[in-house]
């Protein structure tokens, strides 16, 4: 996997991004019909453990409409009563599918308490497929326009980015997006777009938060994190040959089995690569998940990787950077983009100051909506780019209501707290 620009973050002193705008807010799409709507909230825990589970899909089978859980196991989800929906999809990596009725009449659910099986291996070991598992990687990449989608959709999303420095929250934005994706026929990604439909942001007003950090991307990471699209990100041939993949496992993703497949760098290039899993539905070659982070050992290739920019006398250490990226399969048979989280950690210290300080990155989007029939092309000008921030915006936080009708990844009881500090401040 070439590492490109697009992950790099750019640090700045507070006077030089004083102003930095994004896009015009919008609030157009993603949000529920007139008619009604059910709202579910609750838990997932493992049903064996009671262990609260994090990033596990919550849909509204055969639509595009669903969110995922919190780190917390929670989840609140609105299903419109247009979609005349009768249950609900609870799905994740390891686990059996588990479905929870909805009962028309029965109005909301405030206290679900929904209780995961895991999956026993129920396959042969996979060392039984035989052969070097390079060639079950080559085969998904070639088998990608049979499995993902040959039309443009538009998908709606939920973008949550939160900066922590040390363990204070210093910097939380959040925004509902829309998505415009062409095909899966090998054009990359080059015409896909993202637009900011609403937002907010809210920053810390500490007089030591001198120092603000950008993550480039923010919300068009969900295009460039599209690792089977972006070809130049894992699956041109080139990059594929710098890495050694070898068989792990077999795992159960939506009652599906799935081949684990590691991968590690094989070579020796002049920018950083990167080591991880990948997910292959053994019956159709879907790529379903890809865990993977960079390779850390040769720091100064990882700082060129994830460093764009900083100030003059600021010394700057990586420790992490690591992604998440999820497709879910759709009644057709085809799989779509359905969740992104990227996590980054590193250090700064200022030279002649005695400790350094510790910053960490989380950003994630869920796909909370997908339509493939009205795909309209977002216009270039409408698009959010990568060196675009959303507007500080704090009184947004005050408003109880302000993502009323959306489906969004509900907030931590941690980040709850931070932001009630912050708003104090």
């Amino acid at each position: 996997m070439k590492t490109t620009f697009l992950f790099r973050m750019m640090l700045w002193s507070l006077m030089l991004i004083a102003g930095l705008q994004g896009p015009r807010a919008r609030a157009q799409v993603g949000t529920l019909s007139r008619g009604g709507h059910t709202t579910i909230s609750g838990t997932v825990r493992d049903a064996r453990t009671r262990r609260l589970l994090p990033a596990v899909h919550v849909t509204v089978p055969r639509t595009g409409v669903g969110t995922v859980t919190n780190a917390d196991g929670f989840f609140t989800i609105h299903v419109d009563d247009s979609l005349r929906a009768d249950r609900l999809e609870f799905s994740h990596i390891g686990y059996a599918l588990y479905e929870y009725t909805l009962r028309p009449g029965a109005g909301d659910v405030a206290r679900a308490d929904i209780r995961l099986t895991p999956n026993a291996n129920v396959l042969q070991e996979v060392m039984v497929m035989g052969g070097d598992a390079t060639d079950l990687v080559r085969e998904a990449a070639d088998r990608v326009t049979d499995n993902y989608p040959t039309r443009p959709n538009r998908l709606t999303g939920f973008y949550r980015e939160v900066i922590r420095k040390g363990r204070r929250y210093i910097d939380i934005s959040e925004a509902v997006v829309s998505l415009y994706k062409t095909s899966y026929n090998g054009s990359g990604t080059d015409g896909d777009r993202v637009r900011l439909e609403k937002g907010r942001r809210l920053l810390s007003q500490r007089a030591g938060d001198t120092l603000i950090v950008k993550f480039e991307g923010g919300p068009t990471l969900s295009i460039y994190l599209d690792v089977v699209k972006n070809g130049e990100l894992m699956f041109s041939r080139e990059e594929i040959d710098h890495y050694a993949f070898r068989y792990n496992r077999t795992v159960m993703i939506d009652d599906r089995p799935h081949v684990e497949v590691r991968f590690m760098p094989r070579a020796v290039c002049p920018y950083a690569l990167y080591e991880g899993l990948l997910y292959i539905d053994q019956a159709t070659r879907t790529i379903s998940r890809a865990e993977f982070s960079l390779d850390m050992s040769d720091r100064l290739k990882a700082t060129q990787a994830m460093l764009r920019k900083k100030p003059a006398g600021l010394r700057f250490r990586p420790e992490r950077l690591a992604f998440l990226v999820t497709y879910r399969r759709q009644s057709d048979g085809r799989s779509s983009l359905a969740y992104v989280r990227c996590e980054t950690a590193f250090r700064c210290d200022w030279r002649r100051r005695l400790f350094a300080t510790t910053y960490a990155i989380t950003s994630e989007m869920a796909i909370t909506d997908l339509d493939t029939v009205h795909a309209d092309r977002i216009p270039y000008r409408e698009s959010f780019r990568t060196r675009d921030a959303l507007t500080d915006r704090a009184a947004d936080f005050y408003d109880a209501d302000f993502w009323s009708g959306y489906n969004i990844i509900e907030p931590t009881e941690s980040l709850e707290h931070a932001v009630n500090k912050l708003r104090k401040k």
